[in-house]
């Protein structure tokens, strides 16, 4: 094989460096850490990527799955500098990126009845490694009922509600559970979501969302509050929220980005 010509490797004279160079979007199983002190088994969307100098032609594509088969699906959020160290090492590259993006569930029982049902998230990592220095991004997604204040104060009885989805990035110097990230959203809600609910259950959620009507500026912000007081020294959050209106043709949105000074 040595014989083979290796067309990546040659020099290049255009001067341009690439930013991001790899394999996107391949579906790989993984590892999850649980709260319960498990693991959870899901298939990710991953994404490897490297920066490439100027005077390289190519990457080799090929490394980057094998790296991949080296850990065997152990990808964890713990484990991602190894990994990030590794792309360096086989690609002979100062930048390396690793995203991932997986489905992700956690048991909730109904307010009201108990019944226990699984409830599907989306959560991914993001991890960056310049040099000897590593960024690694957790985030979530996170779907909650918001009940509105200003239909609730104008109307004479009922008020419009809708789903809304919120996207929560953070960053911290310890380890933070995803669990707690979920639970922290749901909490600033007018409601949470549950996949299973009986009637008693139904009856709970409307008249809790009633009793705590949100805009989606009141989401953002105590969203923010909650996250960055969670245990593991959180030092950076970005909280994203969009309300699926339900009386409009279209969302209402916020957005915050927070870092601890």
């Amino acid at each position: 094989m040595s014989g083979l010509p290796d067309h990546a490797s040659e020099a290049d004279d255009r001067r341009l460096p690439i930013d991001r160079v790899g394999i996107k979007d391949l579906r790989y199983p993984i590892q999850v850490l649980d709260r319960s002190g498990g693991m959870q088994h899901t298939v990710a969307s991953v994404s490897l990527y490297v920066g490439l100098p100027a005077h390289f032609k190519g990457t080799h594509m090929s490394r980057f799955v094998e790296v991949l088969n080296q850990v065997r699906g152990e990808v964890t959020f713990r484990n991602m500098p190894d990994i990030l160290g590794e792309v360096q090492q086989r690609l002979d590259a100062d930048d390396a990126f690793l995203e991932l993006r997986f489905p992700y569930f956690m048991e909730k029982k109904a307010p009201v009845s108990g019944v226990a049902s699984l409830m599907e998230y989306t959560g991914w990592f993001y991890g960056r490694r310049t040099g000897e220095r590593d960024e690694l991004t957790l985030g979530v997604a996170v779907p909650v009922k918001t009940l509105c204040p200003c239909s609730k104060a104008v109307s004479d009885y009922g008020a419009h509600n809708q789903r809304s989805i919120v996207k929560v990035e953070l960053r911290s110097t310890g380890f933070v559970w995803m669990e707690d990230v979920i639970e922290a959203v749901e909490a600033c809600a007018s409601s949470p979501l549950y996949a299973l609910l009986k009637r008693s259950d139904e009856k709970w959620v409307t008249e809790h969302a009633y009793d705590n009507p949100k805009f989606v500026e009141d989401l953002v912000r105590d969203v923010v509050i909650a996250v960055r007081d969670l245990p593991g020294e959180v030092s950076w959050v970005r909280v994203r929220a969009e309300n699926q209106e339900s009386i409009h043709n279209h969302a209402a949105y916020g957005e915050i980005t927070w870092r601890r000074d």
